[in-house]
């Protein structure tokens, strides 16, 4: 998938539920030629290299019974493709709702019979991922209803291998409920029968999503984003300046000016835009309130599913050990060579493989090597799992590329460090993906060969070598000079915005130009003598890029967390940890996912898979971490036995270390937007407003 937008306009949205200080606009005729256009959002969602774009428009209006009545026998077939049956709402004000889809006007007399009251224009770009047929968007279903769609259903919803996300779902909001039960307290009417409500199926999907849903059927608008906002959808709500709602996977580069400083008043792109907090919404178009303006009342609905529920919670049984449970743990023996590797794990479920893996240890082993926590184990399957979903060859679009040839294709790359989170992601993509592909191990360094990041690409490569010598590793390396991206961190700006801090920017700066792949490729890494390396220039077109986003929140890697650890105990870790998942759809994921996608590329986030949650937060949080002990070794200490069961043993000691520093982009930034290192840690330069843009003059 690729990206989705959506502007409504000519109606007045009622945003009293969602916002309790939220007062309608006064009534006018009056509006102001919009400086943010259908074209913008076009081109924003072009950038990302979709297959196809497509747009529909829906036009409602407002028409008594008897002018209904009279538009039957009108021959409107040269106005509008279609024309939906009227939904009355109020047989006191005698008025409803029509609706219908534009192909093009008329200089017909009948056009003015058709003029409509409010527009709602829907678009959809297709980066098709899945299926074995093209897939365009908007979906459009016999019933009129409509569909952009923007995600991955890895659960929840049956989806064939031959089959696409977006023509499933569509299928399976077809056949919902249109009551209008969620425009009250009452509970559906379908509830216990076949049907089911657009809330209740959103809640069952696995995987990452966002939305925009058309039910014609009951005239409203469904929108939203999974529950961890794995997927961006930007939403600007009604304002005096500018009334019309709309929705989109990013904000348009035309819509940030490089002349003015990024908070002024007058840029009104960086205050346009907001996050879209998690959830299911709706807008029901209601024409019983209106007097000549058709209104919108918007709700945010409840997720249905308990178990959904209790992942958000984040909630954890086990979190303040007593002491016996410290001093002798939950541990398992096992000998060097990973038993992960064995194909006899093939189809087992999870807790039969976790019970093999220790037995044949205590048959195949005479001398101790190493011991691990038995739940690694489980991590480690419910990891290998999601990796599994999210690469599993038929789920992957085959576009026929004759040039290429299979075992020059790489249909994954990962996000790479070589540090902990990318390493274990390494080697459960190379135990899931057919050995005839190649797997691209992007890198980005912005200093060049020095670069934290870069030595331990190098480092890991060789370990990957050496556990997986039949594998065909790719390690591009992306080189960049920060003082040569004047037009790209422009770029940058907008798909990072609403985020506006240097922090964010030098993070998606890294992101971005990782996500392209276009870099050089090493040979002869395996060497110990640097003048044997070899580069050549090489691009990426592997379109899924793993990312190791939610290894830091879930399993306490920050430094924040050994520091709320030493000043709060057991109790204030878990809290933080708590509000660190709560809260990465706005810290992180929505500006991650708009930085990649804009390469063409889909970001996927095994570490945040609902299994993977849930098998992460069933734990004992004394299992997840062991803070006491020394950076590199306590923490995230469950992921450094994962990685050792996968033969990682280099790997699994090393300390953490975020993109923007193991690039050095933060180091190259802090030089040049505040003189020094010294200056910008004085002023705490990572979450300073960014005041004017990079290179602007």
């Amino acid at each position: 998938m690729c990206g989705i937008a959506l502007i409504i306009s000519g109606v007045r949205i009622d945003l009293s539920l969602l916002l309790p200080d939220y007062r309608l606009p006064p009534e006018t005729d009056e509006v102001d030629q919009p400086e943010l256009s259908v074209d913008h959002l076009k081109a924003a969602l072009l950038r990302r290299g979709p297959d196809n774009l497509g747009c529909k428009k829906i036009l409602l209006q407002l028409k008594s019974s008897s002018s209904v009545e009279e538009l039957s026998h009108l021959d409107v077939g040269k106005v509008i493709k279609r024309e939906r049956s009227c939904l009355c709402f109020s047989e006191k004000n005698n008025v409803c709702i029509v609706s219908a889809s534009e192909v093009s006007w008329t200089q017909d007399s009948h056009v003015t019979a058709m003029k409509s009251v409010a527009e709602l224009h829907f678009l959809g770009a297709t980066l098709q991922l899945r299926g074995i047929n093209p897939v365009f968007q908007p979906l459009v279903d016999t019933s009129s209803n409509v569909l952009v769609y923007n995600g991955e259903i890895f659960g929840g919803i049956e989806v064939g291998s031959d089959s696409n996300d977006s023509e499933v779902l569509m299928d399976a909001l077809g056949s919902c409920c249109s009551c209008d039960f969620h425009t009250s307290e009452r509970k559906c009417c379908s509830t216990g029968k076949a049907l089911s409500s657009v809330p209740e199926l959103l809640s069952t999907i696995k995987g990452p999503w966002a939305l925009i849903y058309w039910q014609d059927s009951s005239k409203t608008m469904w929108f939203g984003r999974d529950a961890f906002g794995r997927r961006s959808l930007l939403v600007h709500w009604p304002t005096l300046d500018d009334f019309r709602l709309l929705l989109s996977s990013v904000s348009p580069l035309s819509f940030i000016k490089n002349d003015t400083d990024f908070e002024s008043e007058e840029n009104r792109g960086l205050n346009f835009w907001e996050e879209l907090p998690c959830g299911i919404y709706s807008i029901c178009f209601d024409a019983s309130k209106a007097s000549g303006f058709l209104v919108g009342t918007a709700r945010k609905h409840e997720w249905t599913d308990p178990g959904l529920q209790e992942l958000i919670k984040w909630d954890r049984a086990f979190v303040k050990p007593q002491a016996e449970e410290l001093k002798f743990g939950n541990l398992a023996v096992v000998e060097q060579q990973s038993l992960i590797n064995s194909t006899s794990l093939e189809g087992m479920p999870s807790e039969l493989c976790s019970h093999h893996i220790i037995e044949q240890a205590k048959l195949n082993t005479g001398i101790i090597q190493h011991s691990v926590s038995l739940p690694a184990f489980k991590v480690l399957i419910a990891l290998k799992e999601s990796v599994m979903r999210r690469t599993a060859e038929n789920r992957i679009f085959q576009r026929t590329i004759p040039e290429i040839r299979k075992e020059n294709l790489a249909q994954v790359a990962i996000l790479f460090s070589g540090g902990l989170d990318s390493m274990i992601l390494a080697a459960l993509l190379d135990k899931c993906v057919d050995p005839i592909y190649k797997i691209d191990l992007l890198n980005v360094s912005f200093d060049g060969q020095s670069a934290p990041d870069r030595i331990s690409a190098r480092a890991g490569l060789k370990e990957l070598q050496r556990n997986a010598p039949l594998r065909r590793w790719n390690l591009v390396e992306i080189d960049a000079d920060l003082s040569d991206l004047s037009s790209e961190i422009k770029c940058v700006m907008s798909l990072i915005s609403p985020a506006n801090t240097y922090m964010d920017l030098n993070i998606g700066i890294a992101l971005w130009l990782a996500a392209s792949g276009d870099g050089w490729l090493v040979e002869g890494i395996s060497s110990n003598h640097e003048e044997d390396h070899r580069r050549i220039k090489y691009k990426s077109e592997a379109k899924i890029l793993l990312v190791g986003s939610g290894a830091d929140e879930q399993c306490a890697g920050y430094g924040r967390h050994k520091t709320k650890y030493r000043l709060s105990g057991w109790l204030g870790l878990h809290e933080e940890m708590r509000l660190d998942m709560q809260r990465i759809w706005k810290r992180n994921l929505g500006r991650d996912d708009r930085c990649i996608s804009d390469n063409g590329k889909e970001a996927r986030f095994p570490f945040l898979d609902e299994d993977v949650i849930r098998t992460l937060l069933d734990m004992p949080l004394w299992e997840i971490a062991e803070l006491d002990q020394p950076m590199g070794r306590g923490d995230k200490k469950i992921l450094r036995e994962v990685a050792w069961l996968l033969g990682l043993e280099e790997v699994s000691s090393l300390p953490k270390r975020a993109i923007q520093f193991g690039s050095r982009i933060a180091r190259e930034s802090n030089r040049k937007n505040f003189g020094s290192n010294r200056a910008a840690n004085q002023a705490s330069a990572g979450s300073v407003v960014i005041h004017r843009p990079t290179g602007a003059t």
